[in-house]
């Protein structure tokens, strides 16, 4: 799977491009739409900047609710500025803000695992009414652990999310935080998070309110089954995922021993590499949940690939 269409709605909103080319002269409401905000600029320096401040110049920004940044330039080295960080500076601007998606970036702009990121600490703090972030690509990324008590949804599209991520996470303090995806990928696209990484969220102390619960994308995928087999946090949840990555009968079989998931709404399990005759069993252990189980994967020899990778 790759990522090769950007958003064309979130947060419940149609998603509406700004960049270089936008005319002024035909914008919509502010609070009508989800602003992207991107340079169609490969080569220029520090360009997303430019976008950004004819953005602020020409919207009124105090009334948007909902923002997404696109493609920034190849880089986040000298001369280039993180949006993110451009963000957090101007926070005042965007009073409304509660929705965020940080890197709608395609694959013709960067493969997911090479989106430059940096020091995504000051955003959290600059906005302590958002409710919603949305973060895609790893490469770089740094975080600590932050609080918000307004947040609710938190997600991670990476083809390699480093283990220091997943720990600043997993310590947050996020009292209201209902929905969490992380994207784990594989090692050798930085995504070195262990199942000992993921303890403080799947013993459920931390994260009260969690109601989905999404680790997918991941190398390791039949051990984050057999830790999630016996986790306190999924008896509260109403949703998991464990799709997109590598899981087998080995997996599965943990899943099934382990604590009733009869309670769950759904279990997303696409992308995966069982066999037949254990998806059979899945669907009979589990006849009033919505089991995803799209996607059947065969693997080749000893090779298993996740979802998104480079």
């Amino acid at each position: 799977m790759t990522i090769n269409e950007h958003l064309i709605g979130y947060a419940g909103l149609p998603v509406f491009t700004f960049d270089e080319s936008t005319d002024l002269d035909d914008l919509p409401g502010a609070a009508e739409v989800a602003w992207r905000v991107r340079t169609e600029d490969f080569d220029e320096e520090d360009e997303w900047r430019a976008v950004f401040e004819r953005f602020l110049a020409s919207v009124d920004t105090t009334e948007i609710t909902t923002l997404v940044v696109g493609f920034w330039g190849h880089d986040c080295g000298e001369g280039y500025t993180y949006p993110p960080a451009l963000l957090a500076e101007r926070a005042d601007r965007f009073p409304a803000l509660r929705s965020l998606f940080v890197g709608d970036i395609v694959m013709e702009e960067h493969e997911v695992s090479w989106i430059p990121h940096d020091d995504l600490g000051p955003l959290p703090a600059a906005f302590p009414a958002l409710e919603r972030l949305d973060v895609r690509g790893a490469d770089g990324l740094v975080l600590e652990p932050f609080r918000s008590a307004s947040l609710r949804t938190l997600r991670f599209e990476s083809g390699g999310l480093p283990g220091h991520v997943v720990r600043a996470v997993a310590a947050g303090d996020l009292p209201h935080l209902e929905r969490l995806d992380l994207w784990l990928g594989v090692g050798r696209y930085g995504g070195d998070a262990t199942v000992a990484d993921l303890d403080p969220i799947l013993g459920g102390e931390r994260l009260p309110a969690l109601r989905h619960l999404g680790l997918e994308n991941a190398e390791i995928q039949d051990e984050v089954a057999a830790a999630v087999a016996g986790a306190p946090v999924v008896a509260r949840l109403e949703s998991l995922s464990l799709a997109l990555g590598t899981l087998t009968d080995r997996g599965a079989e943990a899943l099934l021993s382990g604590q009733p998931l009869t309670h769950l709404r759904e279990l997303d399990l696409h992308h995966h590499f069982l066999t037949d005759p254990m998806t059979e069993r899945v669907r009979a252990a589990l006849p009033g949940v919505a089991v995803d189980l799209r996607e059947q994967e065969r693997a080749g020899g000893d090779w298993l690939f996740v979802a998104v990778s480079e």
